[in-house]
């Protein structure tokens, strides 16, 4: 396995990623449309040589906000660059095998690896990765995924990796939901928020989300680990992916309204723990 690591995007992400390749001994070399986080990225140990640098590494991660920067890395790819592009984000799956097709006639190779987890959970290794594509470059690929995982499943072709990853973005969505509207109920009855989050952890209704979620949510603390902004774009996806096939996703709308909301108070950018705060405002109906 070579020690020599590309990455685009610098934000919770790919910041996390590279610190952990940085510790394991890979050279990182990174770019980000935002010079300051460049800057970190050469605190940190590594180096940002500028973006078209970034492609002579045999594996590349990129770490962008939606499909349309993915294509657009792609498209400024290099002719012949020869390289893995691993892409940890959350995509429109429908798009992704075009984008394989494009990608491949440039010499890069796209391969799926999305992420199930928080950035703090991948600074600390525990995320878990749904990675489509050739498997034989899956198995090329699992040692560097290993040193940022806790475990990683192959799912198929190029596309699985991302239907997988909006399917368990809905279900953990929703879980985060029905636990801020919980404490918001139990607060409006009267309960101290702590107290009754304590009780939940104990009870039938005990998930992995109280513990990832519910101490931020009573402590108020909405430092992003993973933004509303992202969640919204991940939900839009969800609802788009479902109508193409003729599903309906009743509680998902219900999200994505919250998520609006949350947008419009100028919340994009909290953690999506914040989800409680729509949640807060919302009136009972006359």
């Amino acid at each position: 396995m070579a020690t020599d690591v590309g990455l685009f995007g610098l934000g919770l992400i790919g910041t996390a990623i590279a610190t952990r390749l940085l510790a394991a001994g890979y050279a990182v070399r990174g770019h980000d449309p935002q010079p300051a986080r460049c800057t970190e990225l050469q605190g940190l140990g590594g180096t940002a040589p500028g973006a078209e640098a970034i492609w002579a590494a045999p594996f590349v991660f990129a770490a962008v906000f939606d499909t349309d920067q993915l294509e657009n890395l792609i498209e400024a790819a290099p002719q012949g660059a020869a390289t893995r592009l691993i892409c940890v984000s959350t995509c429109d799956p429908a798009r992704m095998p075009d984008l394989a097709v494009r990608a491949a006639q440039k010499g890069v190779e796209l391969i799926e690896a999305p992420i199930s987890g928080t950035s703090a959970d991948l600074a600390e290794g525990k995320v878990v990765f749904f990675v489509a594509g050739d498997p034989a470059s899956a198995e090329v690929i699992a040692p560097l995924l290993a040193v940022l995982s806790r475990r990683q499943f192959h799912v198929g072709a190029v596309g699985n990796g991302n239907r997988a990853k909006l399917a368990i973005n809905l279900v953990l969505g929703l879980n985060r939901a029905a636990l801020a509207e919980g404490l918001v109920f139990a607060h409006r009855l009267g309960l101290d928020p702590a107290v009754f989050l304590d009780l939940a952890r104990n009870s039938a209704a005990a998930s992995a989300v109280m513990e990832g979620k519910g101490g931020r949510m009573v402590a108020r603390n909405f430092a992003p680990l993973g933004r509303i902004a992202q969640s919204a774009k991940d939900f839009t996806l969800i609802r788009d992916a479902a109508a193409n096939q003729g599903q309906g996703l009743p509680f998902a709308e219900t999200y994505l309204a919250m998520m609006q909301d949350a947008l419009d108070h100028g919340e994009g950018d909290l953690d999506n723990s914040a989800v409680l705060l729509p949640i807060e405002r919302a009136q009972a109906p006359n």
